[in-house]
């Protein structure tokens, strides 16, 4: 029987293909290798954002006019050119929108709303756009865009112009105030220029994280909803787009009210997905009219079920009694308290301010102790543990008002969800990612480094749910907001399958000693190794903040960050073997399982990224690889064996859709049965997987296990000729590479 999110998906891509567009790729440049990711097998391209943003952006979330297509990437005459080549050769489009900020631009009067509130204050038109406390500062907005604090004489008034001048920045000048002297036209203004500093504490707007050059945009307006969203809507009307990822859904104020009022504009017809980091247990609200994820729900999954969980037990002893660093509960509690104190602490006054003097002390505790990004409606289930902890630091009554005040107050709710957002993304993704590493590839985005591995019962459970209630779901491995692409996360996994090849690293930081190690055999032989290496390594201890960090650097300690970049790349040859087959694992599961796959940009072959901006290099796309292969040459290394498998599903799910529907698990039967994560999509086709193959290699193979295949003939995709019935011996059915991919002879799709 359908389900809602049947009726919602509209047209469902069969897999998407991530570029990152920027200044030196641009739409003629997609529009250039439109052939190939054609030839590949992808039915649509997935663009990063193409508003335009401030000068030079890299990605282009710092958007700074709703109304126009970038110029710098070739405007919207370049973007229609491009999605006019692309149906030509059957592919479609697929947006990112960022409708949750905005930037704060240098120069200002980019962000023309932004512009017009600060020379207008609170009556301005634009006022309404923006999450700005007038009672707060005297009425003036925080400007905190100053490298030094100010000082009177730094600023000039140009009374002819009506502009406010410090050194090279521009502020507007308020109306009726240019003749006054200068510190009374300072006061009199709708704003206050501030050292960057003073965000931290007092400033008194709502912005993307602690990133206080976005400013948070109130989309839950319509009228606000109707300007932002004019062009976007016009596009996929046009039918330009045919798809949109909805960017950090979790920043809006009311992400279901925001969500359905742009269900209604863009109608059935068009796929969207939100960005929405998923707790283990936690699911996406049901009444959300969206497909699903960007899918790093299953990222997770993908990767836990390839990752030994005795070997990441053992790798969590010995990264404790070598670092002497806590537990993982311990260390994300730790770093939310900081977090919230310090970066977020105009975040915490405000809502402090807002629950009043008896439910306040609650706010700190009870923000702490949440499990999930943000509370929703049907709030989860809190930790008793956690919710006994903050009771015991706050309060029973101080905890109990402020649930209570969530429940019955829909703007102090609203403002206490976005700050919980905020608060996970910052002190887990950026901060306790970076101190707790037993095992670094577990700590990516929507990971849980307390419990890296998952199950083979557990994947199954979460594939079939999948395939009922969401099955246009986003999947991925590697985005340009993973931390370590999958390439260096099934190095990295490997050594969960052997942990005595950590050794014991070398250096006066043992916790940097370790992450350099396992970094490094992560990335192996790379184009710039040691730079970008030192590049990831220097960015980690910031994160961390343990020794130094991006807002009160200690150059001393940083200069010694490098020398921890000089370690040996290389894997022992029988993990190296492993990893193999953890990439090749992943590459199959991740395009056969349900939901709808991305590939990010060069992906499809052998792409080993560090945290960005190392995964936002310009790509390489293996044209001439790929033609090889398709001539009938053989696949020259691990490189080249993703790539065949790569194309080969992406093709299938283009071609045969019906191949891709139901979902079965296939339990193998023998000695060396649970090395086998295998399944059957009942359209007819099989995938079976290598688990732990250096733990399988030192049991002594597979021996005489079977895997027993579900009834008929099946042929072997990548290997010409080999068919198989009945139950097939892995030994024989897994000989010339770790994974199968079988098709039922006769079958539909």
């Amino acid at each position: 029987m359908p389900t809602e999110s049947d009726v919602l998906t509209g047209v469902t891509p069969a897999s998407t293909y991530r570029l990152q567009l920027r200044p030196e790729f641009p739409f003629a440049a997609a529009e250039a290798v439109v052939p190939h990711l054609a030839s590949l097998g992808v039915s649509h391209l997935h663009l990063s954002p193409v508003l335009e943003a401030v000068p030079g952006s890299a990605h282009g979330y710092d958007v700074t006019d709703h109304t126009r297509v970038r110029a710098e990437l070739g405007g919207e005459p370049g973007l229609r050119a491009l999605a006019g080549t692309a149906r030509r050769h059957g592919l479609g489009l697929v947006l990112d929108i960022v409708p949750n900020h905005m930037a704060v631009p240098s120069p200002l009067r980019l962000n023309l709303p932004l512009w017009e509130v600060l020379r207008e204050g609170p009556d301005s038109p634009y006022a309404r756009w923006f999450d700005i406390d007038w009672e707060a500062d005297g009425g003036q907005v925080l400007l905190p865009v100053l490298a030094e604090p100010p000082r009177p004489q730094d600023f000039t008034p140009d009374r002819e112009s009506g502009l406010l001048r410090h050194g090279a920045m521009e502020f507007p000048l308020r109306e009726g105030t240019a003749g006054l002297a200068l510190p009374e036209l300072l006061a009199a203004q709708w704003y206050r220029p501030a050292w960057w500093r003073q965000a931290r504490t007092e400033l008194n707007y709502r912005r993307f994280f602690t990133i206080s050059d976005l400013i948070g945009v109130r989309v839950e307006d319509p009228e606000v909803f109707a300007a932002t969203h004019a062009k976007v809507l016009e596009l996929v009307r046009d039918g330009v787009a045919e798809g949109l990822r909805i960017d950090h859904v979790d920043g809006l104020a009311d992400p279901e009210g925001y969500l359905r009022r742009l269900r209604s504009a863009v109608g059935d017809g068009c796929w969207v997905v939100v960005e929405k980091i998923l707790a283990r247990h936690e699911r996406l609200p049901p009444g959300w009219p969206v497909a699903g994820t960007t899918g790093y729900d299953a990222l997770y999954r993908v990767d836990g079920v390839l990752t030994d969980p005795e070997g990441a037990a053992e790798l969590a002893r010995r990264y404790a009694e070598f670092t002497g660093s806590p537990d993982w509960r311990e260390t994300a509690r730790a770093a939310a308290r900081e977090v919230l104190t310090g970066d977020l602490a105009a975040e915490l006054a405000a809502l402090e301010r807002a629950a009043g003097p008896g439910p306040a002390a609650g706010v700190r505790e009870l923000l702490i102790a949440y499990p999930v990004y943000r509370p929703y409606p049907g709030e989860p289930e809190l930790d008793p543990q956690a919710l006994a902890e903050a009771a015991a630091a706050a309060g029973p009554g101080a905890v109990a008002g402020v649930r209570d005040l969530v429940r019955r107050d829909p703007a102090f709710a609203a403002r206490f969800a976005q700050t919980s957002a905020a608060l996970r993304a910052k002190s887990l993704e950026d901060r306790a990612f970076y101190r707790y590493a037993p095992l670094l590839s577990a700590t990516e985005v929507g990971g849980d480094p307390g419990r890296p591995a998952v199950t083979p019962a557990e994947f199954h459970a979460y594939c079939a749910e999948l395939d009922r209630d969401r099955p246009g779901s986003g999947t991925v491995l590697s985005t340009h907001d993973t931390k370590r692409s999958a390439d260096v996360r099934a190095r990295i996994s490997a050594l969960s399958q052997d942990p005595e090849a950590m050794g014991r690293p070398a250096g006066s930081d043992p916790r940097l000693a370790w992450v350099a190690r396992q970094t490094a055999l992560g990335l192996g032989e790379a184009p710039e190794r040691a730079e970008r290496l030192a590049e990831a390594l220097l960015k980690g201890v910031r994160e961390a903040a343990l020794h130094t960090s991006w807002t009160d650097q200690d150059p001393e300690y940083e200069a010694t960050v490098a020398g921890y970049a000089q370690q040996d790349p290389e894997l022992p040859p029988e993990l190296a073997e492993a990893a193999r087959a953890n990439l090749l694992g992943m590459t199959l599961l991740h395009l056969a399982m349900p939901g709808v796959p991305e590939v990010y940009q060069g992906a499809e072959t052998e792409y080993r990224a560090l945290v960005d901006p190392d995964n936002r290099r310009p790509a390489r796309f293996p044209q001439e690889a790929l033609a090889r292969l398709d001539a009938g040459a053989a696949p020259r290394g691990p490189a080249e064996e993703k790539l065949a498998l790569t194309a080969a599903l992406l093709r299938l799910r283009r071609d045969r859709p019906g191949l891709f529907t139901g979902y079965t698990p296939l339990d193998a039967r023998g000695p060396a049965a649970g090395h086998c994560l295998a399944f059957a999509r009942p359209g007819g086709l099989v995938a079976a997987a290598t688990r732990l193959s250096h733990r399988l290699a030192g049991a002594g193979g597979w021996r005489d296990t079977v895997l027993p295949l579900p009834p008929g003939k099946w042929t072997a995709v990548l290997d010409r000729g080999a068919s198989y019935e009945g139950g097939v011996p892995l030994a024989e059915l897994l000989s010339a590479r770790p994974v199968a991919l079988l098709v039922r002879e006769g079958g539909g799709g």
